[in-house]
């Protein structure tokens, strides 16, 4: 791999989380390292962190996302380059994805399929793309949560990718991945048919004694529709890729339910899925990276700027070196008094970086603090009044501005119209942590014009906020 040196793999979707350190030998990747981590522990610098010798020495840092709000779509396109590929998914994104384009981030996956003849001779010509669909504000905070422990990533990828090209799954049949999803005991079902990838979806594994929906039921949904689009025309066999403790729990379900056989094959090694996903990434495309372009630059622009700061730092200090050097053989003869002043003026000179930036850090800090009191205001707002808003009072108009003040608005019967005053007594009185949420001496007092048989309403809070404690 001559682009890059290193690549660090993060897994993120266990309880422990790891860290796997991969070296660039051959083709591929060579484990060095695997550091275990809680959750919210920081990650070791010395693996994760980029200096100057990552300029010349390249360093891939990649996390695995979580799967829990991922959405996996096939399609089969014509045989053509990577360019217009990537036009043909994006004139079908629209049409595929669950969530409006402009709210997600997507890339695409080209899976090898073996060719297929048709009735008439001819060789298809076709080739399977699985299509990545994740919202973006989930890729935002999950790199949020990665920015707070240390890690800047440079790609987000999934480990599914890399278990669907092993070449047992180019197979015939139906394949099902076992995982924990959110808590809940759930599978990704690969249908292989004709030497390609057909069809991927989630099923989920009823609790002992449910009396929900049944395995059985959706399997059933996802046969039909294989049908109905003309790639299931047989009986497939079917593998469960699961360790022990996964295969025990899905065989007898799958058994029982869905009178099957099932073949269990044991699943990929975490730290090989972790070289193959290095493997794969490395020679990617940047087109084909769910990190959202903006997370990049910013990422570039810190790298830069962190490598200025310490290359000034050095030639400060550089130049500290020498003037002491020099005024040390100048004034060698007349040592003393005047040597000890030189020390001090020295001592001034190399300290006020370090205090301009302690100040610097300190007005960030603040409004790092700020933004973090701020971040949930809203939405807190918004549960409160869930909570709190009497039955058959209408709500018409809700408005959060300059991430304090709180304005409702409504109409509620003239009979009912207590419940309103009551309402708004009680959320002036909120507590958030024991301490008032408004502040009782703000906002719009309460107000009420009647229309007919109802009250049109309004009044307006103001958010407490801790500059007391801040000062």
């Amino acid at each position: 791999m001559p682009r890059w040196n290193s690549c660090n793999i993060l897994d993120a979707l266990t309880g422990t989380h790891r860290l796997w350190h991969f070296t660039a030998k051959g083709d591929g990747f060579a484990l060095e390292r695997e550091h275990p981590a809680k959750p919210e522990e920081s990650l070791p610098g010395r693996l994760t962190a980029k200096s100057w010798s990552s300029l010349w020495r390249k360093k891939l840092n990649i996390a695995w996302l979580p799967p829990e709000n991922v959405f996996l779509r096939v399609v089969e396109l014509p045989q053509s380059n990577f360019e217009e590929t990537l036009a043909m998914v994006e004139l079908q994104l629209e049409k595929i994805s669950p969530i409006p384009v402009a709210q997600v981030v997507w890339t695409l996956h080209t899976l090898p399929r073996r060719a297929a003849t048709q009735a008439d001779g001819a060789t298809e010509a076709l080739q399977t793309v699985v299509v990545v669909i994740v919202e973006r504000n989930v890729v935002e905070e999950f790199l949020g949560r990665l920015e707070n422990r240390g890690y800047l990533a440079d790609r987000l990828e999934m480990p599914v990718l890399d278990q669907l090209e092993t070449a047992e799954a180019g197979t015939d049949g139906v394949w099902i991945y076992p995982s924990v999803i959110a808590g809940q005991n759930a599978a990704l079902v690969a249908w292989w048919l004709g030497g390609a990838l057909r069809d991927l979806s989630l099923v989920t594994l009823p609790p002992a004694g449910s009396t929900g929906e049944s395995l059985k039921g959706q399997f059933a949904r996802l046969a039909w529709a294989g049908e109905l689009e003309g790639w299931l025309t047989s009986h497939p066999p079917w593998h469960l890729v699961a360790d022990a403790v996964q295969a025990s729990l899905w065989q007898g379900a799958l058994r029982e339910q869905l009178g099957e056989d099932v073949v269990v094959e044991s699943p990929l090694p975490a730290v090989e899925l972790a070289g193959r996903t290095a493997r794969r990434a490395a020679a990617a495309s940047e087109r084909t990276n769910l990190l959202p372009a903006e997370y990049a630059a910013r990422y570039h622009v810190q790298f830069v700027d962190r490598l200025w700061l310490r290359g000034l730092l050095a030639v400060g200090v550089l130049y500290l070196v020498v003037v002491a050097i020099y005024f040390g053989l100048v004034f060698c003869p007349v040592l003393g008094l005047q040597s000890k002043t030189l020390a001090a003026e020295s001592q001034v000179v190399a300290e006020g970086g370090s205090f301009t930036n302690a100040l610097q850090l300190k007005a960030r800090y603040e409004v790092l603090k700020e933004r973090e009191d701020l971040k949930y205001a809203a939405l807190d707002c918004w549960q409160l009044i869930a909570d709190r808003l009497p039955a058959g009072v209408t709500l018409q108009r809700l408005s959060f501005a300059d991430g304090k003040k709180l304005s409702l608005n409504g109409v509620v019967p003239a009979a009912d119209i207590n419940k309103i005053i009551d309402f708004d007594d009680s959320l002036r009185k909120a507590t958030d942590k024991g301490d008032s949420m408004f502040d009782p001496t703000a906002g719009d007092p309460f107000s009420e014009r009647q229309t007919g048989s109802d009250v049109t309403w309004n009044f307006g809070l103001v958010l407490k906020h801790t500059e007391e404690n801040q000062k």
